[in-house]
């Protein structure tokens, strides 16, 4: 592995550090790489490549997407705990960065802590891809884009609906209306609104960005109607969440709002008959199992991106 710290990793921390041009560009090779697993083929671009693959928090498609996706690729991948780590005690996440840049290829982390990923991102020699925050979670929206144009062709213009709570995903569509050019719509009761890092992002997206609290208002004429969980890791008030936020459940009278043709997109976990309903999910409109199997296609394209490969030989 190469530990020359002269040389600028890539990493893969927020949509909004990349331009349309780079983010399209792993779109397209992500669209490749499925072609290609669907015909049995498996190029090994990433061969001697070991990817470690830190989890504070619990993970089902984020930890498998991974590391199927890098074995596919020809890498190896190492699961870590974070508990089990000596980060957990009380080595720095600096002195941690230093020593895995020495012994593996690339760090994946999944991590609440924003600054925390930010501060291992500046020790790191080697590239470091966020696997989710409590800020943000880019991987899931770019499998999200991936899902609509597979279906729908181009995202850019479409109207995009978001109902329920303003999360990680949410800030992730935030910086990715305003790079793909979509149009969406927030709506959120007042309880759970923007915070102010939240309303930065949303000012700096421009007319890409509308707030609507009316859930019924603002899936009018939506192209692709999104939720996801009510309650977050380590949101403590559940019962206020889940009687707050009741109105803002995606069920057949919200579809019928929207578009005839709208897509219905979760990230999943659902918990079904809280944020939506199981008609929904399980409906025609509904796409959410192909967007938890583009996880793998793209981020077989985000580790080709931070480890130099921008396109098939």
């Amino acid at each position: 592995m190469d530990n020359n710290k002269a040389i600028t990793p890539r990493h893969f921390l927020d949509l909004d550090d990349f331009s349309y041009a780079t983010l399209r560009s792993i779109l397209d090779l992500a669209i490749e790489l499925k072609t290609k697993l669907k015909n049995g083929e498996h190029p090994s671009l990433l061969n001697n490549k070991i990817l470690a693959m830190i989890f504070e928090q619990t993970s089902t498609r984020t930890r498998i997407s991974f590391d199927v996706g890098m074995r596919q690729l020809g890498g190896e991948t190492i699961m870590l705990a974070g508990a089990d780590m000596q980060l957990a005690k009380d080595e720095t996440l600096s002195d941690t960065a230093q020593v895995m840049s020495r012994y593996v290829d690339a760090i994946m982390i999944r991590i609440l802590s924003h600054d925390d990923l930010l501060e291992l991102a500046r020790s790191s020699s080697i590239p470091v891809i966020n696997g989710l925050t409590r800020r943000s979670h880019p991987c899931q929206v770019m499998a999200d884009i991936m899902t609509y144009e597979e279906h729908r062709g181009s995202i850019k213009g479409i109207k995009v609906t978001w109902l329920g709570d303003a999360n990680n995903v949410l800030l992730s569509w935030i910086h990715a209306a305003k790079i793909f050019d979509v149009e969406l719509t927030i709506s959120v009761p007042n309880e759970y609104s923007p915070d102010q890092g939240m309303l930065a992002d949303i000012s700096q997206a421009g007319n890409n960005i509308k707030l609507n609290s009316n859930p019924n208002e603002a899936v009018k004429n939506a192209d692709l109607v999104m939720t996801d969980t009510w309650v977050s890791m380590g949101d403590k008030d559940v019962d206020q969440r889940l009687k707050i936020l009741a109105p803002y459940q995606v069920d057949k009278n919200i579809m019928a709002k929207a578009n005839e043709n709208a897509l219905f997109m979760h990230c999943l976990p659902a918990h079904r008959g809280h944020e939506v309903t199981s008609d929904v999910i399980d409906g025609a409109q509904s796409v959410v199992f192909d967007e938890a199997e583009n996880r793998l296609h793209i981020q077989k394209a985000i580790l080709c991106y931070v480890f130099g490969i921008e396109k098939l030989n």
